[in-house]
């Protein structure tokens, strides 16, 4: 997995007006190579109430890099998606207001692999 913060979905959804929606391992996300980079994670969050969020990631416009011949990991994502299901791609550094019904989806980039694949 990325270097993320992981709060425990019962500790996010006490303290923040949120659900947690998804929660799981990017497949496949982490390059190839001799050495696999790591996979990347899915966190989906639905907001409960009106609120304006701020997004700040990396790794969202630049694949991270494989060593030695290694392929890099696939880059992270931000989607804003709307009641009505509306995507927004919000790059690695954004701002947005979100009404009750409206969801974040972050996948966080995967691992550069190291060495060439044999």
């Amino acid at each position: 997995m990325t270097n993320t913060r992981i709060t425990d979905p019962e500790v996010l959804e006490k303290r923040y007006p949120v659900l947690l929606r998804e929660f799981s391992l990017r497949k496949n996300s982490g390059g190839k190579g001799k050495f696999k980079g790591g996979d990347g994670l899915i966190r989906e969050l639905e907001f409960l109430e009106p609120l304006t969020v701020t997004i700040l990631s990396e790794r969202r416009e630049f694949a991270p890099y494989g060593l030695n011949g290694g392929e890099p990991g696939a880059r992270g994502k931000n989607l804003q998606i709307k009641k009505d299901g509306t995507e927004t791609d919000l790059g690695g550094k954004n701002q947005f207001h979100a009404e009750p019904g409206d969801r974040i989806r972050i996948l966080t980039p995967g691992g550069g692999a190291c060495s060439t694949a044999k």
